[in-house]
């Protein structure tokens, strides 16, 4: 997958007791978990992301609330995921530029594929297009 896509995970249990879903390596996430965070309180009006990364995947899952990803690729093509609900999670490749806006408590789980390495973030979007049209 070298594109932005949404997987499906599996909603186990019953509106009676609660459910769980399963993330694992290499099964329903497509690389290796190597770091897990999350972002919560994130103010409405706040738009986060603004980045891209050389090498990093992530999947990313709205454990609550809503969270809205827009999200460029390399050749420019832009597209738009809403996440709100804990049983799915949008897969990020590397090269994909990103811009997140949440709702009022959502909270953001990342699934990475690396441990945290500041010079794998491309955070200026001029840059991003530069590498995009070949010229870096």
């Amino acid at each position: 997958m070298n594109k932005p896509t949404i997987i499906n995970y599996d909603k186990i249990g019953s509106p009676v007791l609660g459910y769980i879903t399963i993330a694992e390596n290499q099964r329903n996430v497509p690389f290796d978990i190597k770091r897990v965070y999350w972002t919560y309180y994130t103010p409405q009006d706040v738009t986060r992301g603004g980045h891209a990364h050389y090498n990093l995947e992530q999947v990313i899952i709205a454990v609550s609330g809503k969270i809205t990803f827009t999200t460029e690729d390399v050749d420019g093509n832009k597209e738009e995921f809403i996440l709100d609900s804990p049983d799915k999670g949008l897969y990020i490749p590397k090269l994909i530029w990103r811009d997140i806006k949440f709702s009022h408590n959502a909270v953001l789980l990342c699934l990475a594929s690396e441990k945290y390495i500041e010079s794998d973030y491309i955070r200026d979007y001029e840059t991003f297009l530069k590498i995009t049209n070949n010229e870096i």
